[in-house]
């Protein structure tokens, strides 16, 4: 079988093996720009987009593909060379395999290699859209203050050279300003990142960053951006060489980077777009007029979950997602968390089966194919645990409700980020705090409640008595007894409690 490289020349022969977009990709207008075109991105929005490309009217919304940093060059050159084409591959539960080649992204930038590229393309009239995924810490919110952490350096940056930004908000401003100038209209900011009221979050980021930047286009912003939610949703593991490997031998195709997922997706997004919207709903996303209780559903229990199951994994020295979840003990303590914990303050969630929501996610966590890697769902959780895990626990706080499976979690992160598992091998850990994590799990070998006292992530966290000796409780069982012990004498106890 005669192998070909992914691009536009080869497209039609490769047609012959997989789908293949059937429009006609130089006939497609960009209306979006979307920063952060990594893994997630191309399984989900680049994904709809695709879809939607097929029908003729919709024409106007290809997607230019902004690499911001400079971790992304190897993206940025591989949808270079491939026409901004790739492959998508759908795992299934039962073990089949789906496999497309997705060609929404019609343009492509790198911006540490032409900032300005990127501000006029973001400023461009035909542009309606700049779509985020630039993950949750993108979003320079600090957990402490409540607010815009203006001592980032790169925003320090920013703020000194406005011509040659480093962060989103440095060139949305730049972009923004541009627009404003020149008399044209504004645009919709769309976040597809992992923060509950995303919309509202980049929004008030953004402003807190205009109202030094660029003070006089505060009130021009008000008026013509919007910022709606949304709550997104698809398991995208990082693309291995086997999955490279694989596509070639199985199909003759050569993709330097193709993107691997599992086959449920979900888009809920509020209906709130300043200057017209694709029509993402025909090939199924949801619009809502409010999106927040599925945001809250969604990151409660899914993003939670993953973070459960990736820190006692880790400790555990599980690989894999699956590995974590198939351990009878460690999901009979997710679920137990996700009843006796999340349930209770997630509220009315019309048309929504919760008991069956929570045990498809076992079901996904548990997919033997899609081999999600722990060390990526451990990464940056000083970012994810306060929008995933603490929102659950400061609401069972207020309401007197029970904290101790999330502080048993919180407990074995302090020890996960000693480095090392229980059998001592050593964990492959990233995370912009790590140095202050490592220091912080390292006091509290001798006082538990030092790691608590990172105001960034936990807030004041440890002035709540009632957590502090829950916590203190797991980390001294953890210490003890390990993970799994711990665990076992929970859930012992709380199946006794419910009887």
């Amino acid at each position: 079988m005669k192998n070909y490289t992914l691009n536009t020349k080869n497209l039609s022969s490769i047609s012959e093996r997989v789908s293949v977009p059937k429009y006609d990709r130089s006939k497609i207008k960009t209306g979006i720009v979307h920063v952060g075109i990594g893994g997630f991105h191309r399984a989900h929005e680049a994904f709809y987009t695709d879809q939607l490309l097929h029908d003729p009217s919709q024409s106007d919304w290809g997607i230019c593909g902004v690499a911001l940093l400079e971790f992304d060059t190897k993206i940025y050159h591989t949808l270079k060379k491939q026409d901004g084409l790739y492959t998508l591959i759908v795992k299934e539960l039962d073990g089949t395999q789906t496999t497309q080649v997705i060609g929404s992204i019609t343009e492509y930038l790198y911006a540490p290699e032409n900032s300005m590229a990127v501000i006029e393309k973001m400023a461009d009239p035909d542009i309606k859209i700049i779509s985020l995924t630039i993950t949750e810490g993108g979003y320079n919110y600090d957990e402490a203050k409540k607010g815009f952490n203006f001592c980032n350096p790169l925003i320090q940056h920013d703020l000194a050279h406005p011509k040659t930004p480093k962060t989103i908000f440095g060139y949305v401003t730049q972009s923004l300003n541009l627009r404003r100038n020149r008399g044209l209209k504004g645009c919709t900011i769309q976040s597809c990142d992992n923060i509950q009221e995303n919309g509202h979050m980049i929004k008030n980021m953004l402003l807190s960053y205009v109202k030094v930047a660029e003070p006089t286009l505060v009130e021009w912003i008000e008026k013509n951006v919007s910022f709606p939610n949304a709550m997104v949703d698809r398991i995208t593991p990082v693309t291995s060489e086997a999955d490279i490997l694989n596509l070639k031998e199985t199909f003759g195709i050569e993709d330097a980077w193709p993107v691997v997922c599992e086959p449920f997706k979900q888009w809920v997004i509020e209906d709130n777009f300043i200057e017209g919207r694709p029509a993402w709903e025909t090939v199924g996303a949801q619009f809502v007029t409010n999106v927040v209780p599925y945001e809250k559903m969604k990151l409660s229990l899914l993003n939670a979950g993953h973070s459960v199951l990736g820190i006692l994994g880790a400790l555990l020295g599980y690989k894999t997602i699956d590995e974590a979840v198939r351990n009878p003990n460690i999901s009979d303590f997710l679920m137990t968390y996700m009843d006796t914990e999340v349930t209770p303050i997630l509220g009315n969630l019309e048309g929504i089966h919760l008991n069956e929501y929570k045990q498809s996610l076992l079901e996904r966590f548990g997919n033997v194919n899609i081999k999600d890697q722990i060390d990526r769902i451990c990464s940056e959780s000083s970012a994810k645990i306060p929008i995933f895990i603490l929102p659950t626990v400061h609401a069972q706080l207020k309401q007197k409700g029970s904290v101790q499976l999330a502080a048993f979690v919180i407990a074995a992160w302090a020890i996960y980020s000693l480095g090392k598992d229980e059998k001592g091998t050593v964990l492959e850990r990233k995370d912009a705090l790590q140095t202050l994590l490592n220091e912080k799990a390292h006091e509290a070998i001798n006082a538990p409640i030092t790691f608590l006292e990172i105001e960034s992530v936990f807030g004041k966290l440890k002035e709540s008595s009632t957590f502090v000796e829950a916590y203190t409780n797991a980390y001294n069982s953890i210490l003890k007894d390990g993970v799994e012990q711990s665990v076992i004498e929970i859930n012992t106890n709380n199946l006794t409690q419910s009887k």
